[in-house]
């Protein structure tokens, strides 16, 4: 039985959240929470496999008592966030700290689209759970970096740090793909590349309209290349990361002389938009083996077809390893279908993509 206790300052939410997870036989809510304070003493008293936390609340607000959970007693922690800028920014926040994803709502007392977050809560928390048990808990503040994992995962390539080449690459377009615990992995990713990294970046990454503006401008902050959220036109540059608009697919175009990228919601029937599958099949078909396609921690298997279509034209593939995944499901499909060249801990896939794309 996984435990789990829910810290919200709403009610409803409380009640909404409880009733969700109560339609699964394998969840038990244990206890609820108004506020952060009394959150950290239900979490003591319970010892829960997943905590579900509010971002604002009176009192002791979630990234405060996230801090006090990841210092304390560091667990799953999976934050509940509204869709807005502000929202975003301070779950953005929240996952620097050690949550491992989030649940957005889009909701007010009389609304009913706390229905829609139903099949997504669920099984990020049967997931996040079952995960917890796989790694034993690290003592520094973030749960969502596991390290000893009870089984073997397969070799890993380690380099050290990451150096600049000369000359131009073989691979021009480096496409990722990345959903749960994606955000801190991203950013630890783009934040280690030099600033003449020659290649250009798109990435794919399952969230929300409303957060991947502010994920954008983020990055942008943090690291030495530029990134920006993607628009219809842009064209592909050494240096530059695109993030493509959540909501919306990202595809790109070969023209005459260049590369451009195009917004679209098409196809209307994908799974997650936007869809890994749809961007790496594009830039398969777009550059061929110019592309390197990098699959990092996610749920399901988004991006193994793109992928598979990818290394038909002669790309390469990249995938995190399992012991520093915070899901390994995306990687793992890749992995499992013999389409990765490499498997790689986060900590060092900057360098593997910069050795890669000369490859």
């Amino acid at each position: 039985m996984i435990k789990v206790v829910v810290v919200d300052d709403s009610a409803f939410m409380r009640k909404a959240i409880s009733t969700m997870l109560a339609k699964d036989p394998e969840i038990q809510v244990v206890a609820t929470a108004r506020d952060g304070e009394e959150g950290l003493e239900l979490i003591r008293k319970h010892d829960p496999d997943v905590v579900t936390l509010d971002v604002e609340m009176p009192r002791m607000d979630g990234l405060t008592c996230l801090r006090h959970i990841m210092m304390e007693m560091p667990r799953p922690v999976l934050m509940v966030s509204s869709l807005t800028n502000e929202g975003a920014e301070a779950t953005l926040k929240a996952l620097d700290l050690g949550a491992v994803d989030f649940i957005p709502k889009q909701l007010s007392k009389v609304s009913l689209d706390i229905v829609k977050i139903e099949a997504s809560l669920i099984s990020k928390v049967k997931i996040v759970a079952a995960r917890k048990l796989m790694h034993s808990r690290p003592r520094s503040s973030a749960y969502a970096r596991p390290r000893t994992p009870l089984t073997a995962p397969a070799p890993a390539v380690q380099r050290g740090p990451v150096v600049s080449r000369s000359g131009s690459p073989k691979r021009d377009v480096v496409v990722i793909g990345v959903s749960t615990g994606g955000p801190p992995a991203v950013q630890k990713v783009l934040s280690a590349l030099p600033a003449d990294f020659p290649s250009s970046i798109v990435i794919a990454q399952h969230m929300p309209q409303a957060f991947t503006g502010p994920f954008a401008k983020r990055l942008d902050g943090l690291c030495q290349i530029s990134v920006k959220e993607a628009e219809t036109g842009d064209r592909l540059k050494a240096g530059c990361a695109f993030i493509a608009p959540g909501g919306r697919h990202l595809v790109l175009k070969q023209q005459v002389s260049r590369v451009e990228l195009e917004v679209t919601t098409e196809p209307a029937s994908a799974l997650y938009k936007p869809s890994a599958n749809v961007l790496i099949g594009s830039a398969a078909e777009a550059v061929g083996r110019r592309a390197l396609g990098v699959i990092l921690t996610g749920m399901g298997n988004d991006g193994m077809e793109g992928i598979r279509a990818l290394k038909e034209k002669g790309g390469r593939a990249l995938a995190q390893s399992d012991a520093t995944c915070v899901v390994y499901g995306m990687p793992k499909a890749i992995v499992d279908a013999g389409l990765s060249d490499e498997i790689v801990d986060i900590d060092d896939m900057a360098q593997a993509i910069m050795t890669n794309i000369y490859v």
